[in-house]
């Protein structure tokens, strides 16, 4: 008889073979496997206990703890569908979001209380409101918190031989641009076949300590709460990004990965308290979420003497598409080995990627020739959540159209030279955001960059770059352009820097370019921030 693939298998698995590991750290609570599925198997108790039924969508608004890492499990063992809610939104984009997914049941972190309190009575769907901790004293919450719910509820197991793998198990929603947020169906037959697959192609090994440093309200914290169970390893909880806190816990829990946007790593590189700690346990950093740079990979080697590499996915492929991993049989020397561990990498396995003209048609894997990634394999959507007809449109041919332009070289590597609607048409030419960013970054006074097009009455659009410079750094604009001169082709150059103390980012530390572009475009072309770029360029 065939079981089907399920998440669920994982943490089985774990408390059988690992009763007594341990399983999450978080703040001053320590869970073995034993203590962390039976949490699991009461939160399942408590929801069947209070009318969840199988497929309702029960969403969480949380920082990363093990209340959340115990829905990934106790929600399916409910047999309902788990839906994170990212943090960063505003009251009516949760709004949007809880409508639009019909969730019946809200847990909420009590920092969040006067949040929902702004948009729960636009609610149509939701019926109970559950605090994470602490004691409900607003007469809308129910009357017990979250472990009081788990205290009182009898363990419920799922019977796995029943379970549609082809069924939803989470529903991730991605930022809405043009158009509203759009929920992402992930099947439990997706999660568990990524897992597998990002064990295979990364050689996580069994036991490992990792610091979830990226929010597990983004596809499943990069497939971390997933592939790290079924090894028995230990999730270390980091509520809220702080390189302090990061590097104690790393010294203090023996961590030996985690995963950075390449914001966070640049903060962690440039924090002076570093070398007041024990970081020798790190093995490996993987750097995703947004196009990372050689000379950022260089100074994480460097600073943290580990390796470090680069990945890439979409909320829509569960996520992890590629890694950027040297193969075997293959030499990087020097330089280019900063270089190709700041590509885009190659597919790992249960992936198929090519990259595409307009016409849908393979273009050259000369490492030159720019066309749009579409992939296929076992963790791609099921869909989007009542939407067939985008659903459609991004599945056209069978293949998921990211969206992301890049090159294939002969060995296999993509490199993302932007997203479609960042490509910057000046005069006829496309100009990539992306490597103008790498190149900037490269100055030792940068510290954040973003490049963007602006109107230009003889160009159409040129560049223009918003820069953040290193505490105590002092360059001029005049400065800046020579150092891109002196790198890339002129036209490429940005025709103006803009010094800033900050720059807008989403709750990963992605750059809001659209947030910026508003800013230049505004009563010029009203297309322009969203989708004028792209529909030139393709």
């Amino acid at each position: 008889m065939n079981i089907p693939l399920t998440p669920l298998r994982f943490l089985r698995y774990a408390e059988r073979q690992y009763p007594a590991r341990t399983a999450v750290v978080c703040k001053e609570k320590r869970y073995n496997y034993k203590e962390f599925a039976d949490r699991t198997r009461r939160l399942a108790g408590a929801l069947h206990q209070n009318g969840v039924q199988p497929d309702d969508r029960v969403a969480f608004l949380s920082t990363n703890c093990h209340r959340l890492l115990e829905a990934y499990y106790g929600v399916l063992e409910a047999g309902a569908i788990l839906l994170p809610l990212n943090i960063r939104l505003t009251a009516s984009e949760l709004a949007y979001i809880l409508n639009d997914a019909g969730a019946t049941i809200l847990f909420l972190e009590r920092q969040f209380l006067p949040l929902v309190e702004a948009f729960r009575k636009d609610l149509n769907s939701v019926r109970s409101f559950v605090l994470l901790e602490g004691t409900p004293e607003a007469s809308w919450l129910c009357a017990q918190d979250y472990d009081g719910l788990l205290a009182a509820a009898a363990p419920r197991s799922a019977d796995i031989s029943t379970i549609d793998e082809n069924a939803v198990a989470e529903l991730f929603y991605t930022s809405g641009t043009s158009a509203n947020p759009k929920g992402v169906m992930l099947t439990h037959r997706n999660v568990y076949l990524l897992a597998i697959h990002v064990c295979m192609a990364f050689q996580i090994p069994n036991g490992n300590v990792e610091l979830h440093t990226i929010p597990l309200f983004h596809a499943n914290g990069w497939g971390v709460a997933h592939f790290l169970t079924q090894l028995g390893g230990k999730h270390v909880m980091v509520q809220r990004f702080d390189t302090k806190e990061i590097f104690r816990l790393i010294e203090t829990e023996g961590a030996r990965t985690c995963s950075l946007v390449p914001i966070m790593a640049t903060a962690l590189v440039n924090c002076r308290e570093r070398k007041n700690y024990n970081l020798s346990s790190l093995t490996r950093i993987v750097i995703g979420g947004a196009a990372s740079s050689p000379t950022l990979i260089r100074e994480v080697e460097e600073a943290f003497g580990c390796e470090c590499v680069s990945g890439y996915g979409l909320t829509e492929t569960s996520p992890t598409l590629s890694l950027s991993m040297m193969k075997v049989g293959m030499e990087w020397a020097g330089e280019q080995r900063y270089i190709g561990q700041a590509m885009t990498g190659y597919a790992v396995p249960g992936v198929e990627m090519r990259i595409v003209d307009a016409n849908d048609r393979d273009v050259p894997p000369d490492g030159q020739s720019i066309g749009e990634i579409v992939v296929r394999g076992d963790g791609v959507m099921e869909g989007y959540w009542r939407q067939p007809e985008a659903t459609a449109e991004v599945m056209r041919g069978g293949w998921f159209h990211t969206g992301d332009m890049a090159t294939l070289n002969g060995d296999g590597y993509f490199l993302i030279v932007d997203r479609k609607k960042d490509i910057i048409v000046s005069g006829g030419e496309n100009i990539s955001s992306l490597e103008l960013e790498k190149a900037i970054l490269a100055h030792p006074a940068i510290l954040e960059a973003g490049v963007i097009p602006v109107p230009d009455e003889k160009w159409g659009e040129v560049p223009k770059a918003l820069v953040v410079l290193k505490p105590n750094a002092i360059v001029t604009e005049s400065e800046l352009m020579d150092f891109c001169r002196a790198r890339l082709a002129h036209y490429k150059c940005p025709r103006s820097f803009e010094f800033v103390d900050s720059l807008p980012k989403t709750g990963t530390g992605k750059i809001l370019k659209k947030d910026i572009r508003k800013k230049y475009w505004h009563g010029q072309d009203t297309l322009r921030p969203e989708s004028a770029a792209a529909k030139k360029s393709s």
